[in-house]
């Protein structure tokens, strides 16, 4: 029989179970997770205790899903979440079962599961593993597998079939055939359709997170998922970008894709996740903004038109704004990934000046150079799937020129906005200009100055220069 290893914190909460004369299982994706070999660090139990009897057990206890007969467990400075043993049936509303009833045997809890990997149990008592429906063996091959009937796990729950993409991609897994099949099924989708945007897009958000997100992206599509909940992306779908010129090798939705999978992952989630959100929204505006050139300039049909995609960064910000917004992400999430589908456009030359490098970053913003830079290289990745090296491309050479110049001008501290210019309102006021759009005025013109000769944020000098723009231009 196969074991794992109990943590010590479950050993000892386990001694307390047995103690008042019960049973409890680790259950869910920690048990998944260490039989794979990695680590859990999210602990789900189930136990026989009725919920007011593991509030007698424990002494913090916070009733979270009493309802339903989950507590949370505060114990050895881990928040660990206990289920009483329950069987569940009759799911009108396609998420809530409308029956929950107590069940004796781990077994029957496990039953309502939704995939085989996630129906095991380990006993607290000594890391024995219980699997009544094959969740190893579905393990060692890959396998997403629904408990029982698909049709019927399915119609429980509509987030199901979202759940077995997102492990496909997380895991590379293969979602066994019935199971896929069902998901394809019409009353399967409605049930789907049904859930919260909330509920979708923390899903989705793992699949962007996978290692390889077009995995998870393309599944979506092919099941019908993507046209539910993101109909604006499928536009892309043979959106034909190359024209003879060796630019893309994809349609529009492929070349999202994989600048998704060349976004690089940093180790910060917060942040990778803003970087593939804008990788697979940067081009979602070109359907809309495509145009065939002809060689004169015209719009035209002539033999070998260009294809033209003028101002599809700013469309592509405003339909990634109404995505995001209709999915529930924040606003900050918002505000930065359509920042960064703002800028991805940009065209540096080596013959930029020193002024127009500041000017790169005052309106980029210094802490976007990071993040704009990968969201180049993932479009770069996106145009042909093949890796990128920077010092192989004439393009990538550009763009580390630029990185080198922008850091030249963050060293010399450089004034980035008007709260670093060496003056203040206060001061201004203080030489005879009075608080007010005027003042705004002088502050900005003071502040291109800056921008075209650092040198000039001194004191002395704005005050002087602020004394004559005052006089010459606003009297």
């Amino acid at each position: 029989m196969q074991k794992i290893k109990i943590p010590l914190e479950l050993q000892k909460m386990n001694s307390l179970f047995e103690g008042s004369g019960y049973e409890a299982y680790l259950v869910g994706g920690a048990v998944r997770d260490e039989i794979m070999g990695k680590g859990a660090h999210d602990w789900d139990v189930a136990t026989n205790a009725k919920p007011e009897e593991v509030m007698k057990i424990f002494r913090r206890v916070i009733p979270t899903g009493i309802k339903h007969g989950t507590v949370t467990v505060h114990f050895m400075k881990k928040e660990i979440e206990v289920t009483t043993f329950r069987t569940e049936s009759d799911y009108s509303d396609g998420r809530h079962p409308d029956k929950v009833e107590y069940a004796g045997r781990i077994e029957e809890d496990l039953s309502r599961r939704d995939f085989t990997m996630n129906a095991m149990a380990a006993n607290l008592k000594d890391g024995s593993i219980v699997d009544p429906y094959g969740g190893k063996d579905d393990i060692k091959n890959k396998t997403i597998r629904t408990v029982g009937l698909p049709h019927e796990r399915f119609m429980e729950d509509g987030l199901r079939p979202v759940r077995a993409i997102r492990f496909a991609s997380q895991l590379d897994f293969k979602i066994e055939q019935a199971t896929y099949q069902d998901i394809l099924n019409e009353e399967t989708l409605s049930n789907v359709s049904k859930i919260s945007a909330e509920r979708f897009r923390d899903e989705f958000c793992k699949i962007l997170l996978s290692p390889i997100p077009s995995v998870g992206l393309k599944l979506l599509e092919e099941c019908g998922l993507l046209k539910i909940f993101i109909p604006e992306l499928l536009l892309g779908r043979g959106c034909v970008q190359s024209d003879g010129r060796g630019f893309h090798d994809f349609d529009v939705l492929d070349h999202n894709f994989y600048a998704c999978d060349g976004a690089a992952a940093r180790g910060d989630s917060d942040k990778d996740l803003i970087l593939r959100l804008a990788a697979l929204f940067h081009d979602v505006g070109k359907p809309e903004a495509k145009r065939l050139l002809s060689s004169n300039g015209a719009s035209g049909d002539e033999a070998e038109p260009k294809i033209t995609f003028y101002n599809h960064d700013a469309i592509g910000a405003k339909i990634a704004k109404d995505i995001m917004v209709r999915l529930k992400f924040s606003n900050a999430q918002i505000e930065s990934v359509c920042h960064l589908i703002k800028e991805h456009m940009f065209n540096y030359e080596s013959s930029w000046s020193d002024a127009a490098i500041r000017r790169f970053v005052q309106r980029v913003g210094k802490e976007n150079i990071e993040a704009l830079f990968d969201l180049r290289l993932a479009d770069i990745y996106g145009m042909h799937k093949v890796p990128v090296r920077l010092h192989d491309s004439a393009v990538c050479g550009k763009l580390l020129e630029l990185k080198e110049r922008v850091d030249g001008v963050l060293q010399e501290k450089s004034a980035m906005g008007i709260k670093d210019l060496a003056v203040s309102g206060n001061d201004l006021i203080q030489i005879g200009i009075p608080a007010g759009k005027k003042m705004g005025l002088v502050l900005r013109e003071l502040f291109e100055a800056v921008t075209d000769d650092p040198g000039m944020n001194q004191k002395e000098r704005l005050l002087t220069l602020a004394k004559n723009i005052y006089q010459e231009k606003m009297n």
